[in-house]
């Protein structure tokens, strides 16, 4: 469960310290966070060819390629500038792929309770 929690906890500190103007820290968070979510994608992948769930796997690849991108973004701006739209854009980003998973699991309650189309509902007997 390390990196599954570790990546969008690095890349939540870095959009902090870029909240509050930190953004030397924030470059050198989101550059921790590649290793760490590359290490998350590693594991979701592998879960889903072991029989898992393929959504974590997907949404934490799809967070690792925002994060190299955002990376990318972040180091080609100028010292001392603004931090590109894009970088901070791919991090929000980043953390929206790595709460998906959780927020299917919240949601998958009722979608079993719905019943589906074509079967029967039972009725009470008239006994």
């Amino acid at each position: 469960m390390g990196p599954r929690l570790l990546a969008p906890g690095i890349a939540l500190s870095a959009l902090l310290a870029d909240t509050v103007g930190f953004h030397g820290v924030a470059l050198w968070l989101v550059l921790l966070a590649l290793p760490v979510a590359a290490a998350a994608s590693f594991t979701g992948i592998s879960d889903a060819l072991d029989g898992g769930g393929a959504l974590r796997g997907v949404t934490a690849s799809l967070a690792l390629v925002l994060i190299v991108l955002g990376s990318a973004a972040r180091e080609a701006a100028p010292r001392g500038g603004a931090v590109p739209a894009l970088a901070i854009s791919a991090v929000v980003a980043a953390l929206l792929c790595y709460a998906l998973p959780a927020v299917v699991w919240l949601l998958e309650p009722l979608r079993l309770a719905r019943p589906r189309r074509g079967s029967p509902t039972p009725r009470a007997s008239r006994a």
